[in-house]
């Protein structure tokens, strides 16, 4: 188990574990041989105040929070990609989740919403496939039992 810190958090929910999936540990696992490659390079020039952060730049400096969205768009516009605001991924992600099928009561604590109300006030609408399987339950457990029951019965 890993711990990723923040200085500060928004607010309680703010803070929470995540599951640390194989592709991520790689990159993680990757980023810190590139850091430790950067601090022999850099010998004493390089900024050992942060060694156990991920989120540094070459000569050990921490990386400023508002550094990722500041770069996001420069970095879809080199690889001509449409513009999006950085917390569109967030979005994104909730989307992702309830089109796979996993539960609103899950994607509210993996986006961190302390009340369900405010993840179904902003994802509610995508849960389109979800009443299209409800349908076809009342359909195939209600409605078509009802039509052979009737036409037993009609003469």
């Amino acid at each position: 188990r890993v711990t990723i810190k923040k200085d500060k958090a928004k607010n309680k929910s703010s803070l929470r574990t995540y599951p640390l999936i194989p592709f991520l540990k790689e990159r993680l696992l990757e980023a810190k041989k590139q850091q430790e490659e950067n601090r022999k390079l850099c010998g004493r020039a390089y900024n050992k105040e942060y060694l156990g952060y991920v989120c540094v730049d070459v000569i050990g400096n921490l990386i400023k929070p508002n550094y990722v969205s500041s770069t996001f768009g420069k970095l879809l516009a080199k690889n001509n990609l449409r513009h999006i605001r950085f917390h569109d991924l967030r979005h994104t992600c909730a989307s992702l989740l309830l089109a796979n099928g996993v539960p609103m009561e899950q994607v509210k604590e993996w986006l961190g919403h302390s009340e369900i109300s405010t993840t179904v006030d902003i994802y509610g609408h995508l849960q389109y496939a979800t009443k299209k399987q409800s349908a076809a339950a009342i359909e195939q457990d209600i409605v078509a039992p009802m039509l052979q029951n009737l036409s037993a019965v009609s003469p």
